[in-house]
């Protein structure tokens, strides 16, 4: 059975994938500093597959005891968000490089450690040059401070040889969205179907700006995918995690929810500043590993109003549902 450590583990995704991975038949150790909570673990601390380590990635004690005995290592563990970023950027450069790069280098250590699956992000791309589409190939033109430093620690990880046995891989996951145990609301397509599904105005700042956007259990499902590979297919490379089909503009987005709440107010706010516009062709996890998605933005929409309207959720603007705290 192979044990995997997650950081990050009782995050937006991390939550996710401890399930999958739990599901699938490894053994999952979890490492999280805990910023937003215990509750989305508390099912898998009943499975006797599953470990739990509170602790924090910048420190060594904490990291040398987590991947002691670990098979491989997915890494989450993030300042996750442009905004969360730009609001700590310190922090986000501690966390997202400094300790980054520190856990790699252990890991390197441990020979035991086959598998390095590296969380990044579609944002590296910035900015597309033209209404084509960008890939694996294309310029990374990061105008974050989340983004720079996913692309620092991505090339540092890609040309590190640190060990031959050791498969490193960076995903650049899409815009997620989706229901999760560690529920966020500040992510653009649940922001959206919450506002709408309150009866309360939408205001849609650039609709003409694309993103690509890719379901939280598809994204979660594409790592455990890179640990049953091939190592020499995911050793030393970069995958785009989504679906060239599920591309949008912000007005895209709106007319689904329209379809799902016909009466929904939408409010355009013009803007043509945002320096982030980019879509991608997934082609390349397609057809390398065989990755396909098992739900769309339409199914995330229906599935978040369908559970706000359950009223499950006493309160869905509390600050936790949020990287950066939400004012109603």
């Amino acid at each position: 059975m192979k044990k995997v450590l997650i950081t990050g583990a009782a995050g937006y995704i991390g939550s996710v994938l401890t399930r999958v991975l739990l599901d699938e038949g490894y053994s999952v150790r979890g490492l999280d500093s805990l910023s937003f909570g215990g509750y989305s673990l508390f099912e898998p601390y009943f499975n006797p597959n599953f470990e739990f380590i509170r602790g924090d990635i910048r420190n060594s004690y904490d990291v040398e005891k987590a991947i002691n005995g670990v098979d491989a290592v997915v890494h989450l563990a993030a300042v996750v968000g442009d905004p969360a970023c730009a609001k700590e950027p310190e922090l986000a450069s501690e966390i997202n490089w400094e300790a980054s790069k520190k856990l790699f280098d252990s890991c390197g250590k441990v020979e035991n450690i086959k598998n390095f699956v590296f969380a990044s992000t579609c944002s590296n791309y910035g900015r597309m040059e033209n209404d084509g589409y960008v890939n694996e190939e294309s310029p990374l033109r990061p105008v974050s401070i989340y983004a720079t430093l996913k692309v620092k620690f991505e090339d540092y990880l890609m040309n590190s040889n640190i060990r031959d046995d050791l498969a490193t891989t960076s995903l650049r996951f899409s815009t997620v969205y989706g229901l999760s145990p560690r529920l966020r609301f500040d992510l653009t397509v649940n922001e959206f179907i919450r506002t709408a599904s309150f009866s309360e105005e939408l205001v849609i700042y650039g609709e003409q700006f694309w993103r690509p956007y890719c379901h939280v259990s598809d994204l979660a499902r594409s790592c455990e995918l890179v640990l049953r590979s091939d190592p020499k297919l995911v050793k030393s490379n970069v995958f785009g995690v989504g679906d060239t089909s599920e591309n949008y503009q912000k007005k895209m987005l709106v007319e689904e929810i329209q379809k799902i709440i016909p009466n929904a107010k939408v409010k355009y706010v013009e803007k043509n500043e945002d320096p982030r516009n980019y879509r991608v062709d997934f082609t390349k996890i397609k057809k390398e590993l065989g990755f396909e998605i098992t739900k769309t933005v339409p199914d995330g929409l229906r599935e978040i109003n369908s559970f706000l309207k359950s009223e499950i959720l006493s309160d869905p603007y509390s600050p936790q549902y949020s990287n950066i705290g939400v004012a109603k």
